[in-house]
């Protein structure tokens, strides 16, 4: 970060991460989803009134003619359990290919493939190769581990290696786990596979659920038609560093994950042309949209860019140059896709928000409740401003789940 972001950061009246923070009382999270998805509570914040509701009537309280943007990011069973000879056993988390670094092309591979992963009770794994069993059919299999070199303090390259006919995306299907988030503290049970999933998910890479989209069924998703209302969907593969929680003082110590995008051109022309409100169905399906606005402004200072790619750093927002309007930033994004022939835009975002940053493309927002002093509360708060507490507060005191399995939110915001 330059000393001049770093400045105009440092200016922002709730720098500090004490100011995100609540208390959050264990019995509030939400160990399990309900047995029915749209049937969670609602609460509905809208120009400094709360009220609330049942999801399967948030159809009622959106604009009709509004775009609705989905995350269509579907979870991979990321976690695997492997045994040393000695009987200790080791957790293998997989965050994200590397060799080969195409998440497609790892998936197809056979007998070899390496990941950047976090691997659990590692004082237990000093050197040489573990091993994993598991059933396909009736026919037992086994995938090996060895850790190749250490990226950073958490994440290490794990080499997998098996001798059978299977693609590893066979293996994580069969012998892999579904990633519940840490604070649900227990093991994935078989109906997880369901539930931790969303409706409409159907491209494989998220090692974490986009949680805002659990609550839709497909009843309820024909009710939102019925208000003429666009659907339309984004793929952010949700990363690990979701659950990371802020370990420095200050925001402007913390360094941002990085996540893969993809955004079509159908989605920018109408983002382009639209008429209504834009809503942002989770955090994540928010993070692109925001980059996409991004990556116009980039383009606009790079008009010659051949890239096929594009990159949001963290505090790019927050640098001190030329904000393009929204219709003007799609639009130079759309025709550089079109000139190009790119029909898909690929890319990376490390995009940070917090109090200050001025959103430009979703005015509305569904999502759950979110962890203490996590980036994700800090989005929240730069969303709702000073009103985040009021919100949170509610909640609390009015028995609302928290967090990945629990209630959800409307959040309309106020357009400056």
């Amino acid at each position: 970060m330059n000393n001049k972001t770093k400045h105009i950061l440092l200016n922002y009246k709730e720098s500090n991460i004490d100011s995100f923070r609540y208390i959050l009382p264990p019995e509030k999270i939400a160990q399990f989803p309900l047995p029915e998805r749209d049937k969670s509570k609602l609460l509905i914040y809208n120009n400094g009134n709360i009220t609330e509701s049942i999801f399967c009537n948030i159809h009622e309280f959106l604009p009709s003619g509004s775009l609705m943007v989905f995350n269509n990011s579907r979870v991979i069973k990321a976690r695997l359990y492997f045994e040393k000879e000695t009987g200790a056993k080791i957790e293998i988390f997989c965050l994200e290919p590397l060799s080969p670094s195409d998440f497609s092309m790892s998936m197809a591979s056979r007998g070899s493939v390496e990941w950047h992963c976090i691997v659990g009770n590692l004082k237990k794994w000093k050197k040489g190769k573990i091993k994993c069993s598991f059933f396909k059919g009736d026919t037992l299999y086994y995938i090996t581990a060895e850790r190749v070199s250490r990226e950073n303090e958490d994440i290490w390259r794990i080499r997998f290696t098996w001798d059978s006919e299977l693609t590893f995306g066979e293996i994580i299907e069969n012998a892999g786990h579904i990633p519940l988030p840490p604070y649900i503290e227990r093991s994935d049970y078989p109906s997880d596979a369901e539930r931790y999933q969303t409706i409409y998910s159907s491209i494989e890479g998220s090692v974490a659920a986009p949680t805002a989209g659990l609550h839709f069924t497909e009843e309820l998703l024909n009710k939102i038609k019925l208000k003429e209302i666009d659907m339309l969907s984004v793929t952010l593969h949700v990363g690990a560093g979701t659950f990371k929680p802020v370990k420095s003082r200050n925001i402007t110590e913390h360094n941002m994950h990085s996540e893969y995008f993809f955004a079509d051109a159908g989605l920018i022309e109408k983002l382009l042309n639209k008429n209504g409100h834009v809503i942002a169905v989770g955090t994540t399906s928010l993070r692109v949209l925001e980059s996409l606005y991004w990556a116009g402004n980039k383009l606009f200072a790079d008009p010659g860019s051949k890239s096929s790619s594009i990159f949001i750093d963290q505090w790019e927002p927050y640098k001190n140059k030329k904000r393009l309007k929204p219709s003007e930033s799609l639009y130079l994004l759309l025709e550089w896709m079109k000139k190009n022939d790119i029909c898909i835009l690929c890319g990376s975002t490390k995009l940070m928000i917090v109090p200050g940053y001025s959103f430009t493309i979703p005015d509305v927002l569904i999502t759950n409740f979110h962890l203490p002093g996590s980036t994700l509360l800090m989005l929240i708060a730069a969303w709702l401003g000073p009103n985040w507490r009021k919100v949170y507060d509610y909640a609390l005191q009015n028995n609302f789940r928290f967090l990945s399995y629990g209630d959800s939110s409307l959040l309309f915001r106020k357009i400056r």
